[in-house]
């Protein structure tokens, strides 16, 4: 199928990136969003989160580069955890056996905290960093760990502390580590609680640090919707907007690898809009001779400079 076919083909793209500089790390970040629809899109549903008819796609972003690893179209009215399985388990295949060395980690919010979700991350020797739904017994193994220090804080000034506990809830087969967050603003008397299932052994602070820059995801998202369209999902047969949406995933890393590899430091954080007007749409004459065509660009040119960087970085470049 052609689907099949183009996820196949980001597989080898991204391959292509990884020769040239490849993360020490890698974090899959896996989240899903709401792809809205007006019209009779086999597939689309009301979904009662968003409020709106349409598809709820699943998607997974390597959190060190932002590539787009993966998206998977889902009928509107799915959990958020729907087949995430099925949907990670060969992207970590792949990576423990391409990157056997590299510290490999899937980072997800509450709708991922699934049982068999961290049984495929210890099978494969891959590290998992998911936030848990909070129920009274981790508020009251919390508090084993923190009321007392907590107590004897001034509501004056605001709080945060960090502490650790083994957890085991009805359908998990054994206890596992539990990162707990609890943070009091000044002068209130309710503090906050995060709780983050892990298998890492790092410090819970620099735990619940690295979850904290799970946001970047957001702005990936955001990027694909927003600079490429992938959210327009416009054609009544589903497998239609399935191919649509594999050749946007390529768009979006084919642009993410030429930011990430080509451009200076201070181009590498623009946006698709940004750099499309000021390096790709270029006003230019264009020339025909008898054996070549001329392609004339303005030399007073702003970002000229950055052009021709551009152009001697992609020459550089050596691919097998």
């Amino acid at each position: 199928m052609i689907h099949q076919e183009q996820l196949r083909f980001n597989q080898k793209l991204l391959s292509q990136f990884y020769q040239v500089e490849t993360p020490h790390h890698f974090i899959f970040d896996v989240d899903s969003t709401h792809f809205q629809t007006y019209g009779h899109q086999y597939g689309n549903s009301f979904n009662a989160h968003y409020q709106a008819q349409g598809f709820h796609p699943l998607m997974v972003f390597d959190g060190m580069t932002g590539d787009c690893l993966k998206v998977e179209l889902r009928a509107g009215n799915v959990y958020t955890s729907r087949n995430v399985v099925s949907f990670l388990g060969p992207v970590l295949s792949r990576y423990k056996k391409e990157f056997p060395l590299n510290y490999r980690i899937v980072r997800g919010d509450s709708g991922f905290a699934h049982k068999e979700l961290y049984k495929l991350c210890e099978t494969l020797d891959t590290k998992y960093l998911i936030r848990l739904k909070a129920n009274a017994t981790l508020y009251r193994l919390a508090q084993e760990v923190t009321g007392d220090l907590l107590a004897d804080c001034s509501l004056q000034y605001s709080q945060q502390l960090y502490g650790e506990f083994d957890y085991q809830a009805k359908s998990w087969d054994r206890p596992r580590r539990v990162i707990v967050q609890v943070r009091r603003k000044a002068g209130e008397l309710i503090p906050d609680y995060l709780f983050l299932v892990t298998n890492m052994e790092t410090r819970p602070e620099m735990v619940v640090n690295l979850y904290a820059k799970r946001g970047t995801m957001e702005n990936y998202i955001k990027e694909c919707k927003n600079g490429f369209r992938m959210d327009k999902v416009s054609h009544k047969h589903l497998m239609t907007n399935v191919n649509r949406i594999q050749l946007v995933v390529l768009a979006y890393n084919l642009i993410n690898g030429f930011r990430r590899l080509t451009l200076p430091r201070e181009f590498s954080n623009m946006q698709i809009e940004t750099l499309r007007t000021k390096l790709i749409k270029i006003a230019a004459k264009r020339v025909k001779q008898s054996r070549r065509i001329l392609f004339k660009l303005c030399s007073h040119h702003p970002y000229k400079e950055v052009f021709h960087h551009c152009l001697k970085t992609i020459q550089a470049i050596q691919l097998e």
